[in-house]
């Protein structure tokens, strides 16, 4: 049930009724509970494209959306200088809580992508070394993405490309050689070294050390990440079966490449790039973009996604719009995304951590997980936007008192299932609510209100992407759950409000360990 879309409706409605048509607006949640539960600025917007006082739109609209949302709204009022504060009624929160109730894990579940097929790419570092905490934010949030989208009615892929064909492949055998053209370090190439044969070869080395670094090395952090892949992809797969090649004779076809001093470009122009993209080089070697166009030629004509996202690293950003033409050039425009990842920095005691002692200069991610718990590193992970640079706090991190707040979303469920435990109830057991006029005190009410977000924030990541709003989100329901459990008796002497407070309280267990699942972290029952 989402509420939000209701009132989207009543308002709509009421606009129309006014003679205000076509009119976009936005439907604001009230930070205050004093101001209502959602709150609408559109009074403001009207008067100022019109020339009149909002107060005077304010209200006209107040009287319309009173009648138009009766069966919704328990209050609606004007605040100066124009601003509609929309106060909802009981039942919305009844209904509300039955429909948690009635769909315990599969509550939240929405509709939207009626199935549309979505492919999620992440992380993709080249199998060259251990992933780094760099390549590897990716993880939890391509990982906790591709889960959103999913619970919001899409059929989802996770894939992980694996760029196993090229001159990376052949440096990494210079190194593992350990010749004049070695290029990467640490204790993984000594490992890797001590193992070879008699081989001499750079390029048959590259691949037979890449072929050891993806399957002993990365696929084993990426599973210490709680992330399985639905597919592993290999580039020399495109080059075995002339994939390339053929993207490369169909481009040639629709008049999109030339020559120039030896080289072939793709008119990326023609499609809003800033300049034309080398395809293949003048010494005949593909470039990465001749690959990457072939890939998702693969992605969309051979696998019909509807859409896919890329979750690159934010130093990838000078190649997001070659990719972009070449698919356009394709005839899949507007179906590819690229979410662009920002660094990681660990701290401790305000300093930067460099951690790693094996594998040169970065930090890895296995160092990471040895010293912090993988739900920890999640939460933290996912916790600023993509658009920001991400300071990893490991002395927070290691805290394990509720300060973390990994521990004290955590501890709010184990609270959850202790005060169920006590009740000695099955929660399987109960599927409505039957005393739902009870709950209005205001640490219930609270508690209600951030229940309801869950839809929401479902519906506003998967067309945003902005995945820090669920760690947000637990949080702050979390913190609700706390303050209703304290202010609260909920296995009350009153047979009707422990009922009551109990419904509520398994509501708030289902909506918490909902989002954690959607984020991929445990919801414990004992801590």
């Amino acid at each position: 049930m989402l509420i939000r879309n209701e009132i989207k409706k009543v308002v709509k409605n009421s606009l129309k009724k006014e003679g205000f048509l076509e009119t976009e607006f936005q439907i604001l949640r009230s930070k205050e509970r004093a101001h209502g539960d959602y709150s609408l600025s559109i009074a403001l917007e009207i008067g100022k494209k019109n020339k009149v006082n909002p107060i005077e739109i304010a209200n006209k609209l107040k009287e319309r959306l009173e009648k138009e949302g009766k069966k919704i709204f328990d209050k609606v009022e004007v605040l100066p200088p124009g601003f509609i504060n929309l106060f909802l009624n009981q039942k919305c929160f009844l209904d509300l809580l039955n429909e948690v109730l009635k769909k315990k894990e599969s509550f939240g579940n929405l509709d939207i992508g009626k199935g549309k097929k979505v492919q999620v790419e992440f992380i993709s570092a080249n199998p060259t070394g251990p992933l780094t905490i760099g390549n590897a934010r990716g993880g939890p949030f391509g990982d906790t993405l591709a889960n959103v989208i999913k619970k919001a009615g899409y059929t989802t892929e996770k894939a992980y490309y694996i760029n196993d064909y090229g001159k990376q492949i052949t440096s990494l055998g210079h190194s593992v050689l350990k010749d004049e053209e070695a290029k990467y370090q640490g204790e993984y190439i000594d490992f890797l070294h001590n193992r070879l044969g008699d081989e001499k070869d750079p390029y048959r080395i590259g691949k037979w050390a890449s072929y050891i670094i993806l399957k002993e090395v990365i696929k084993a952090t990426v599973e210490k990440m709680n992330i399985h892949f639905d597919e592993w992809f290999s580039e020399t797969w495109l080059y075995e079966n002339k994939r390339v090649e053929k993207v490369l004779e169909l481009l040639k076809k629709k008049d999109l490449t030339y020559e120039s001093e030896g080289a072939v470009f793709f008119k990326a122009k023609q499609f809003g790039d800033i300049r034309d993209r080398v395809l293949v080089k003048s010494d005949g070697k593909n470039t990465y973009l001749a690959g990457d166009i072939a890939y998702h030629e693969y992605k969309f004509k051979d696998k019909k996604f509807d859409k896919v996202i890329n979750v690159w690293g934010a130093d990838h950003a000078g190649d997001v719009k070659g990719l972009e033409s070449g698919v356009e050039a394709l005839g899949y425009k507007g179906r590819l995304d690229t979410v662009l990842l920002q660094f990681v920095t660990i701290l401790q005691d305000g300093e930067q951590v460099r951690m790693s002692k094996r594998a040169g200069n970065y930090v890895t991610m296995d160092d990471l997980l040895n010293d912090v718990p993988v739900d920890v590193v999640r939460f933290f992970f996912l916790q600023k936007s993509f658009n920001t640079h991400l300071n990893f706090n490991l002395d927070l991190a290691l805290d394990e008192s509720e300060k973390n707040p990994v521990f004290y979303v955590k501890y709010a469920h184990a609270r959850i299932c202790s005060v169920l435990r006590n009740a000695n109830i099955n929660i399987k057991n109960i599927k409505k609510v039957k005393h739902a006029k009870l709950l209005n005190k205001e640490p219930e009410i609270n508690l209600m209100r951030e229940i309801l977000k869950f839809e929401e924030i479902v519906e506003d990541t998967v067309r945003d992407y902005e995945i820090h709003r669920l760690p947000q989100y637990a949080l702050d329901l979390a913190q609700a759950f706390h303050k209703f459990y304290n202010d609260c008796k909920i296995l009350d002497e009153d047979k009707k409000m422990r009922e009551a407070r109990i419904e509520l309280t398994v509501a708030a267990k289902f909506a918490l360990s909902n989002i954690l699942d959607l984020m991929g972290i445990s919801s414990p029952e004992k801590m």
